[in-house]
């Protein structure tokens, strides 16, 4: 193999492995000499030799073959002036008699298979959803800006911000957003290689590449993508050798400037046991929360399934009020809001009635029970005390010291919100103030809530920490 063509197969691996890697392993390497099909290559050192035998080596095999070089094996021997030195077998040391008597090589062995068609297509992308586009998505205040941003990614073109990160609770559209911005991607751009999975798939493939030595099979179809989308990121958490091979394709791929999009049940700072440098790396991009949803998202998106069901069962009716108690009582999750939906159509279509608060409390009473959870007065007190880092004793006292008014008028509004608790119930609570004062810390909250963005978001931290 010429030096020219030493230098092409060096281009294809930039591409593949990413500026970084490739600065710190494979540019260092001199080609050598290809003998009785082993490639033989010099390093600096052995420690730089053994790592690219054990993480590198398929790949470089992987292009030489492709090349069209008759190599089954690759050699690295470290320069007869260097201080480092590999314990070889025997056998290793009577192929290479020849060399200087104090160069030392490491070989590694070739994959079981080149990488293929076949392979290629065996590890294909999760299925999409065809239910799950930006024209089922149903938008409102907790998820306008995680719909924003899925839209512009959905747009294709220039990449603006790499990676998106959408996290948030369950039931709360991170799966279709990601789904959506696959259609519309293949939509505009069919050529496109889109590839979404879960990491747990991505985990799973990882495992089997290793187990059946086709490590350059995998890494070849991960830096090859366009789009690379992994669904609940958290998966990976406490698995080093997925993270580490996460790491590194999303390195490669961030290098050639292709979109990555991942999906995680928390923010990625907060996810226990995933690596310092993968947490930094998830966080370089747009990560975008999807709040739980209030009370109006909760009705639109039963009003767009109610319009759904029509085409399956077009002569039921539903009574005035339902699609409002349903989306007061089952507040946390729009799976089990969906799923109460068509638990409900289905039942009415096989007992021949009117969709109405009877029969619905009937059909869902177990769904119910599970929603009711009460929330005390107790509980938000001391919530927002811990919150605010203050004591139970001063949201309850007579103080009136702006660091404790305004945290006692915060707990009187999610009183207000997540209780049944009347205002003279909830001013009895908190030291025996007067029903006036509680409704005047409820406006006052209300009023800040659209003018200051801290206010916003300490009650919003509350109320989710408190529903959950």
């Amino acid at each position: 193999m010429t030096e020219e063509k030493w230098g092409q197969l060096r281009n294809r691996l930039l591409k593949t492995v990413g500026q970084n890697n490739f600065t710190t392993w494979i540019e260092p390497l001199e080609f050598d000499t290809v003998d009785g099909g082993v490639a033989v290559f010099k390093v600096p050192t052995n420690f730089m030799g053994n790592y690219v035998s054990q993480n590198f080596a398929d790949l470089i095999l992987h292009e030489l073959t492709m090349a069209g070089e008759p190599v089954q094996r690759l050699a690295f021997r470290v320069a007869a002036n260097s201080p480092a030195r590999l314990v070889q077998p025997a056998a290793v040391a009577d192929s290479y008699a020849g060399m200087a008597d104090d160069a030392e090589v490491l070989t590694a062995p070739a994959p079981a298979a080149a990488a293929g068609k076949d392979t290629l297509e065996a590890l294909q992308a999760a299925p999409l959803d065809p239910r799950f586009t930006f024209d089922s998505f149903v938008v409102g205040k907790p998820n306008e800006l995680a719909h924003a941003a899925a839209r512009r990614v959905g747009e294709g073109g220039p990449v603006t911000f790499n990676p998106l990160v959408l996290y948030g609770g369950v039931g709360l559209g991170k799966t279709h957003l990601m789904h959506a911005i696959a259609w519309e991607l293949k939509e505009k751009n069919p050529g496109l290689n889109v590839l979404y999975l879960s990491a747990e798939q991505f985990m799973y493939r990882f495992v089997q590449a290793l187990r059946e030595r086709k490590m350059m099979d995998f890494k070849h179809l991960f830096r090859s993508v366009d789009v690379l989308m992994v669904d609940d990121v958290q998966f990976i958490a406490g698995k080093d050798s997925t993270q580490e091979e996460f790491f590194h394709t999303f390195n490669a791929l961030v290098d050639q400037n292709k979109q990555i999009i991942i999906s995680a049940d928390r923010a990625p700072g907060e996810i226990k046991d995933l690596e310092d440098r993968v947490k930094s790396r998830l966080q370089c991009g747009l990560v975008v929360d999807l709040h739980p949803t209030d009370y109006e998202l909760r009705l639109g998106i039963l009003q767009t399934k109610v319009q759904q069901q029509r085409e399956t069962y077009p002569d039921l009716r539903i009574a005035d009020g339902v699609l409002e108690f349903l989306a007061h009582r089952i507040s946390t999750n729009v799976r089990v809001l969906e799923g109460a939906l068509t638990r409900l159509f289905a039942f009415a279509s096989l007992v021949g009635r009117e969709i109405d608060m009877d029969l619905t409390q009937d059909c869902l009473a177990d769904v119910l029970r599970a929603s009711e959870r009460k929330i005390t007065v107790e509980e938000i007190q001391r919530k927002v005390s811990e919150y605010y880092n203050i004591r139970m004793s001063d949201i309850i006292g007579p103080k009136r010291l702006r660091s404790y008014a305004r945290p006692r008028q915060v707990a009187m509004y999610l009183c207000k919100q997540l209780t049944s608790r009347s205002l003279p119930e909830i001013g009895r609570r908190f030291g025996g103030r007067d029903h006036t004062t509680v409704m005047h810390g409820v406006k006052r909250i209300e009023e800040l809530k659209l003018t200051d963005g801290q206010i916003a978001e300490d009650v919003e931290m509350l109320r989710r920490s408190l529903e959950a």
